[in-house]
């Protein structure tokens, strides 16, 4: 009777312990399998960059999520993946993050051949909104937002500030100013020039030198505060080149993405598509239009 006891309580346990890694495969291939609709529907490569972070949370602090290096790191692989005339749709759902991981993911779009469009069906700000510079399109949601790209500077744990106000901050006379602080003044005012220059060599394509000029002013010299929304009619007055035509696929895709502590952000089909083929993927069942079917 004892032995049957210790093996029902086993089992129980072995069933909550795979519980939630059973779970997460079943979730896992709910979002391949939706965001392989949306690339069959569109014909690209659907890239998700979704950073949850608004409820998680150690010992009562908040832990975010934001682009890193490891999200650039993947996000470059999944376009060297892509054949350089097939589409590219970057769904971004971001508070932005590093500076560096942001500049690259941008650059590498700026650079693939094919249409590059930038899906935000909630908000992307700051480097999110630096890699929305980067794109041929943006298909914003209605309601949701950009956001400035000006530069925070700072260190742990004093928090940062932006680099605008730490220069405007030094145009004040104080004598007791500190060295670190004329330090920090020295940085803010390069990382200003710095991000001004990568957002204008950004949208400098097919733009006028003044209306390129005006718009890389505006996003980076820190005349609004860094989460000041730029809603969808602010960024039509920009000059930006956005649409409110966002897939009802996508909004599938955010709902399968739900708030947790431990997940991938970034995801993406890892094969390489064939040059000729921009419709089903090699492992797919059925077949793409005028095409083969492919089998694994």
């Amino acid at each position: 009777m004892v032995d049957v006891l210790w093996l029902i309580v086993l089992i129980a346990v072995a069933i909550i312990a795979l519980t939630p890694l059973v779970q997460r495969r079943r979730l896992l291939r709910r979002r391949r399998s939706l965001i392989r609709e949306l690339e069959a529907a569109r014909g690209s490569r659907v890239i998700g960059m979704i950073h949850r972070q608004e409820t998680i949370s150690l010992l009562g602090l908040p832990l975010t999520r934001f682009i890193d290096i490891e999200d650039s790191e993947q996000i470059l692989r999944a376009i060297r993946l892509t054949p350089a005339d097939m589409p590219i749709d970057l769904v971004l759902h971001t508070p932005g993050g590093l500076v560096l991981a942001s500049d690259q993911i941008a650059h590498a779009l700026r650079r693939h051949p094919g249409k590059v469009t930038v899906i935000v069906p909630h908000y992307a700000m700051s480097g999110g909104s630096l890699l929305a510079l980067a794109a041929d399109e943006v298909l914003m949601d209605r309601d949701a937002v950009l956001g400035p790209v000006d530069p925070q500077l700072g260190v742990f744990p004093r928090g940062s500030w932006p680099a605008a106000s730490i220069l405007r901050a030094l145009e004040v006379e104080n004598p007791n100013r500190d060295d670190e602080t004329l330090i920090l003044g020295d940085m803010a005012r390069k990382a200003i020039t710095q991000v001004h220059d990568t957002v204008l060599e950004l949208v400098s394509p097919g733009r006028a030198p003044d209306e390129a000029e005006r718009l890389a002013t505006s996003l980076s010299d820190g005349r609004w505060t860094h989460d000041y929304p730029i809603r969808f009619e602010r960024a039509q007055e920009l000059g930006l080149p956005v649409s409110v035509e966002v897939p009802e696929k996508v909004y599938e895709l955010m709902r399968l993405f739900p708030q947790r502590a431990r997940r991938p952000s970034v995801e993406f089909v890892p094969v390489r598509y064939p040059e000729e083929e921009h419709g089903e993927g090699p492992c797919d069942g059925a077949a793409p239009p005028g095409g083969a079917r492919h089998r694994c």
